[in-house]
């Protein structure tokens, strides 16, 4: 919905959740992280963060690709062990606050379309229009599956997806820094009955509003 905005206006579209999920993976592949009992190695992955180099490009359909010290790993960070991984890593301060940097840098361009958590609450609480987009956690995990079963992953289940959907959910609205949660002056967006083409056709129309006014 975010990269279709971001196309209809012209402007550049950023996934900031990429981003967390990178520092997930550069975690994991670093020994800093255990998979199976997500404890953490605080001190060594905040001493070493400034190493993870993360960057993207332009990739197909306006979605952006992400790059990890020079390397793609879009299709990686994707994967159910990086997903059931992102929350702890983003509930960090440390790591929290270095994203939030980079993401209010590039806020201060404006012409952009941020996609995350924690956007019109904490990185970018000026922003001219803010959406709260929600749909049930149920719908949620059946596009997520959907996505998973498109690239090739067929041993997930819909119950370890719902749960992991859930456990997401309940990491990042308790979680002390850039909790998530709708901003007071946020439209509300559920689009767990919406098709495709209302969601985007909404989202248009609220954004188009805010520029002409």
């Amino acid at each position: 919905m975010a990269r279709h905005l971001a196309k209809e206006l012209g402007y550049v579209y950023i996934d900031t959740g990429a981003m967390y999920r990178a520092v997930a993976l550069f975690a994991l592949r670093g020994g800093m992280m255990n998979a199976e009992t997500k404890e953490i190695d605080t001190t060594v992955l905040q001493a070493r963060l400034p190493e993870a180099d993360i960057t993207f490009t332009p990739g197909a359909e306006g979605r952006p690709v992400t790059w990890l010290n020079g390397e793609n790993v879009e299709g990686e960070i994707r994967g159910m062990t990086v997903s059931s991984c992102v929350s702890p890593i983003a509930a960090l301060p440390f790591v929290r606050e270095r994203m939030v940097a980079i993401q209010q840098a590039m806020g201060e361009e404006g012409g952009i379309v941020m996609d995350g958590r924690d956007i019109g609450t904490v990185v970018l609480p000026n922003a001219d229009l803010k959406v709260f987009v929600t749909a049930s956690p149920e719908v949620r995990a059946q596009r997520r599956l959907l996505e998973l079963r498109g690239k090739g992953d067929e041993t997930s289940t819909f119950e370890e997806v719902l749960e992991n959907v859930k456990e997401r959910d309940y990491i990042d609205s308790h979680r002390e820094v850039g909790p998530l949660k709708q901003a007071d002056d946020a439209l509300l967006l559920d689009n767990s009955n919406l098709t495709i083409e209302g969601q985007n056709a909404q989202l248009l129309e609220w954004a188009k509003a805010k520029i002409e006014a």
